[in-house]
């Protein structure tokens, strides 16, 4: 095994455990957020917002590591950041919605400082592996501790069986803690034993400035309406826990279809339909580029359908998968285009500007998705699959671009 591919290996485990601490908390989120006391607005508004800190700032954190080569500090401070927002929701009050919400920015902001620096190293390893199985790998690896944080929460809620719900979601979020720590004490053995991965891709001949692209600015585009269009899970899960749960709208729990201990069963599910689709669109792209987002892309957009438009257990289970194909597809394999569209000394300014569009599209679709699920669902619904079938058109022109300029991308 190369030492690139042990690169991979040992930062998506940090990965690994990583999401099983801030996607177990996104498994209970939405709901968590509804029972102290947030309405379905501020909901889509905070985790908009969220998003829009955590990718808008990406351009900034990107151009201070492009300018600074400074990698694993960025990297180790931004998870620092990610990782100690989490447990600390345990310390949130009954009322204390406007600190949880504070918390969810504190979070996203440490994605904003660690994702340039962390996805360019990873480049830089990828480039020897192939770009899309190697960030397919790491996304697979991403998703099996999201699958795993959801899994331990069940447990604990299950093992928990006095107290009240609030209480059960505090002592949920405290465990986090422990997967998180383990995060932190791997994140520094890999530094220590790959204080340079810049290494792993050669120098290019010639210095190449950044410069974007059309190529380039139209995979911006198509990502950005995919990003508008695509529904945050907390406002799913929330929608889930209203409709079939009883646990958002404060009655005596009574028979349900869905109980308030399984919801985050549901997450651990789409976080596993999403392992397995990183693998294979990250294995397609290095096969077809760009234009693979337009078959996961074709089949993941009805997933709002099902999930709001129907009263079916069956239905939500069907589009939470979709959800899942939806978000494997797309962590997976706008990395690796962002990697073969930029070069090497300024692809850390290149994700971020690539994630800071996406950010800001995230949370204006977030908060307007939030605001039409309270005035009307048929057109949330309209509005989320038109916007994401509207990127296709703009992934087949970038894809027909890149080809031709393929040459030109060699450094």
């Amino acid at each position: 095994m190369s030492q690139a591919m042990v690169f991979i290996l040992m930062f998506g485990i940090v990965s690994l455990f990583s999401d099983m601490t801030h996607e177990g908390a996104s498994s209970i989120r939405g709901a968590y957020l509804a029972l102290v006391g947030a309405s379905a607005g501020t909901i889509g508004f905070v985790s908009g917002l969220g998003e829009l800190v955590g990718y808008s700032m990406r351009y900034v954190f990107g151009k201070l590591t492009d300018k600074s080569k400074r990698y694993w500090p960025m990297t180790i401070v931004g998870y620092v950041f990610d990782i100690v927002a989490v447990p600390a929701l345990a310390l949130v009050g009954e009322d204390g919605w406007i600190f949880a919400c504070g918390l969810l920015i504190v979070q996203r902001m440490g994605k904003a400082i660690k994702k340039p620096a962390k996805d360019t190293i990873m480049s830089f390893a990828a480039s020897q592996e192939g770009v899309g199985k190697s960030f397919g790998l790491q996304e697979a690896l991403d998703q099996i501790g999201a699958f795993l944080g959801p899994v331990l929460l069940y447990v604990v809620m299950l093992l928990k069986t006095e107290g009240s719900t609030f209480e059960l979601y505090s002592t949920c979020f405290a465990i986090l803690a422990i997967p998180g720590a383990i995060t932190l004490v791997l994140l520094l053995l890999t530094k220590r034993k790959f204080p340079s991965p810049e290494q792993f891709e050669p120098e290019p001949k010639e210095y190449v400035p950044f410069k974007l692209k059309k190529e380039f600015i139209l995979y911006i585009g198509g990502i950005s309406l995919f990003a508008f269009g695509f529904i945050d899970y907390s406002i799913i899960i929330m929608h889930v826990s209203r409709t079939y749960s009883t646990l958002a709208v404060g009655l005596q729990e009574t028979s349900s279809l869905l109980s308030s201990g399984s919801l985050p069963l549901l997450y651990a599910g789409a976080m596993l339909v999403d392992a397995v689709a990183a693998l294979i669109f990250g294995y397609l792209y290095d096969k077809k580029g760009v234009k693979i987002l337009v078959v996961s892309t074709l089949i993941s957009a009805p997933f709002a359908i099902l999930v709001f438009a129907f009263d079916s257990i069956a239905a939500v289970l069907i589009g939470i998968a979709l959800w899942g194909v939806g978000m494997g597809a797309q962590e997976s394999i706008l990395k690796a285009a962002v990697t073969q569209m930029v070069p090497k000394s300024s692809r850390a300014t290149g994700y971020g500007v690539f994630e800071c569009s996406f950010g800001v599209f995230w949370f204006l679709g977030s908060w307007l998705l939030g605001v039409l699920y309270d005035l009307s669902l048929p057109l949330m619904i309209t509005v989320s699959v038109a916007t994401q079938l509207l990127a296709i058109p703009l992934y087949l022109y970038s894809s027909k671009l890149h080809k031709k300029d393929m040459p030109a991308q060699i450094n």
